[in-house]
């Protein structure tokens, strides 16, 4: 699913400069009929620009800087819920991204910065923020490199991220209503990591031929997995360390703990 956003995403983003006349001014007929404001999302009901936007951006910088958040950390996110729940995830906190700015805009907080419900709201941001959020809990500890050289954990660069949007927001600098469309995605994303029963509804069974069902990794470690094995160890080794993969990460495992889960794949 990663893949298919990053190809749809570039591929908007090529067909928007090819068919826009302007471009100092984004008049597309992509740009027109897609971007969010609260004037046509809310006020004139077209509730498909929730979505829409997020397919949007409004540059080739904005776009590289969305899409490098997408290729490095929508895998863990999308092996985490599975594939369906994963465009799900994606695009619901983009949606309550766009939410959280209306929200705020029609509280009056973007009246210093002259904020009027014309104003247009595009990228994938929102959607990226709560990826962020889904892998700052998976994997707390997994490693990053921010600008490609500076180590730290991944819940401190979440927090980073986090705290850039929430000074933005309350000192109402420039963009601030961009950073509430992150702020929103990431609480959204937040919220499902703690409560995944929300996203019960949808099933994560996929057909790739007729005989081979894939299902989601909660099916396999539940259903799959424990039943097959058959070696000499304690299920609530096999458990402990399952749980640490989802809590920190595989990168957090010792090489006995590697060592214990290669012995039950192999069986």
């Amino acid at each position: 699913m990663v893949k298919w956003l990053l190809i749809i995403n570039v591929a908007v983003w090529l067909l928007d400069m090819m068919t826009n006349s302007a471009p100092q001014t984004q008049r597309s007929f992509l740009w027109e009929w897609g971007n969010f404001s609260v004037a046509a999302g809310v006020e004139q009901l077209e509730v498909w620009r929730f979505v829409s936007f997020q397919f949007l951006h409004a540059n080739g910088h904005h776009l590289l800087v969305n899409m490098l958040g997408l290729f490095f950390f929508g895998h863990f996110a999308e092996r985490w819920w599975g594939s369906r729940k994963f465009l799900f995830f994606y695009l619901s906190t983009g949606v309550v991204g766009a939410l959280f700015y209306v929200l705020l805009f029609y509280l009056g907080w973007f009246a210093k910065q002259g904020y009027d419900s014309s104003i247009p709201m595009v990228g994938a941001s929102a959607g990226i923020f709560g990826i962020l959020a889904c892998v700052a809990v998976i994997a707390p500890n997994l490693q990053v490199l921010l600008f490609f050289f500076i180590p730290m954990k991944m819940r401190t660069f979440a927090l980073m991220a986090l705290s850039i949007s929430v000074v933005v927001i309350v000192l109402n600098l420039n963009n601030a209503g961009g950073e509430a469309g992150h702020l929103g995605g990431a609480i959204l994303g937040f919220i499902l990591m703690r409560n995944p029963q929300l996203l019960s509804f949808i099933s994560n069974e996929v057909m790739i031929s007729r005989h081979r069902p894939i299902v989601d990794a909660t099916i396999v470690r539940e259903k799959k997995l424990r039943p097959r094995i058959n070696i000499d160890m304690d299920d609530t080794e096999i458990d402990r360390i399952l749980d640490k993969v989802s809590r920190e990460g595989l990168q957090s495992l010792t090489n006995e703990e590697r060592d214990v889960l290669r012995r039950v794949s192999e069986q």
